[in-house]
């Protein structure tokens, strides 16, 4: 049974109207009309009552009719999979990250993803989080890094890690003694820290602040082994993720007390369609290592 006329038949019984199920097919009304009448003769019953004013579905038509819809949807439901598929062959995915967790976090995870799905295509943003988080709203991206404790209502959210905002001090430097260190003594001294906009600078710029003190900062950058190299020959002090210090035996983190937690996951447009591509690398990172 050709589902083109069954497509026609369905369309036909919805509109009711030759003229209009023929327009909103995209066909002239006599190429409609020999249509239904090659269908009746396939399945030699009648399946219209023809009449000046409207069409109607006869008796017999309302059993193919039920047939003919559940094939339709059983076809539509096949391309969705089969474009799902080739999604994963093919697909690109627009992914915003900040700068530290490009290069200490997502490296490995985005090796091994690749490997699994060689086809699909990971274009990198880097930006600081607040910024990531606009862009996946106006659609500039599909997925990206966010912090999790403060949700937007627009943007779902599932959780990957909990890091830590540490100090980061040259093993010489007289905090490196201690266990710990607080807002107030980081800020005394002269800082190199990343731009505005990115949350290892945030705390620092809402101390800040709040107790009406400028920060000295003596470099600006969001390049992470530059800011590395400047801690070290004392420039200043930084702060940064615990997770990039652990091969650094010259650099010290230091937690902040009380301490600055950070906790990260991916998110996406609430509403917004998540292709095949991004839905696995979605439930891919969310798989433990």
């Amino acid at each position: 049974m050709d589902l083109k006329r069954l497509r026609y038949f369905n369309e036909l019984a919805t509109t009711g109207n030759f003229t209009q199920a023929a327009s909103r097919l995209g066909i002239a009304q006599p190429a409609l009309s020999m249509a239904m009448q090659k269908l009746e003769q396939e399945v030699g019953l009648k399946l219209i009552n023809r009449t000046e004013r409207r069409m109607t579905v006869t008796a017999d038509g309302e059993v193919l009719l039920r047939y003919a819809r559940q094939m339709i949807d059983l076809m539509a439901d096949a391309q969705r999979e089969l474009q799902a598929l080739k999604e994963l062959e093919q697909g690109v995915i627009r992914l915003g990250v900040s700068a530290m967790l490009a290069s200490y976090y997502l490296p490995e995870r985005l090796l091994a993803f690749s490997q699994r799905y060689p086809g699909v295509r990971i274009t990198l943003f880097e930006a600081g989080t607040a910024t990531l988080e606009q862009m996946v709203l106006a659609g500039e991206l599909d997925l990206a890094l966010l912090r999790t404790d403060r949700p937007h209502e627009q943007v779902r959210y599932r959780a990957l890690i909990e890091e830590q905002i540490v100090a980061c001090v040259p093993v010489g430097h007289d905090l490196a003694r201690q266990q710990t260190v607080t807002l107030q003594q980081v800020t005394d001294q002269p800082l190199v820290l990343f731009r505005e906009g990115y949350f290892l600078r945030e705390a620092l710029s809402d101390y800040s602040r709040s107790a009406r003190k400028p920060l000295d900062i003596r470099f600006e950058t969001n390049l992470i082994e530059l800011l590395k190299r400047l801690v070290r020959e004392g420039v200043g002090i930084s702060t940064c993720l615990s997770m990039i210090l652990e091969q650094d035996t010259d650099l010290r983190a230091l937690p902040f007390d009380p301490p600055i937690g950070l906790p990260i996951g991916i998110g996406w447009k609430r509403n917004h369609y998540l292709s095949r591509a991004a839905q696995a690398l979605v439930s891919f990172l969310e798989t433990p290592e």
